[in-house]
């Protein structure tokens, strides 16, 4: 893990978002103490997005909302990735 001043932060913010993007994690710091931890974002799949609306601790939706995310469902493999990843 990398350490930087919020000021070197600022100065370098497209570096440190490529050095996020490539699976570092950088805590900035400011007079000597914590103020913020910049990781990679966490990769979705296809499968967390059916995992989320197959939840079923939420309640009940009316007829035409269901009916939107079983289509929605319908569309979505387990193994989807990003479009954009590699853009």
């Amino acid at each position: 893990m990398t350490t930087m001043t919020a000021a070197e932060a600022s100065r370098n913010f497209s570096a440190v978002l490529d050095r996020a993007e490539h699976g570092e994690t950088i805590t900035i710091m400011r007079h000597g103490r914590t103020v913020a931890t910049i990781a990679p974002a966490p990769k979705r799949t296809g499968r967390d997005l059916r995992l989320a609306l197959e939840n079923t601790d939420v309640p009940p939706f009316d007829e035409d909302y269901e009916s939107d995310i079983a289509d929605a469902l319908s569309l979505i493999s387990d193994d989807m990735r990003d479009p954009w990843a590699e853009a």
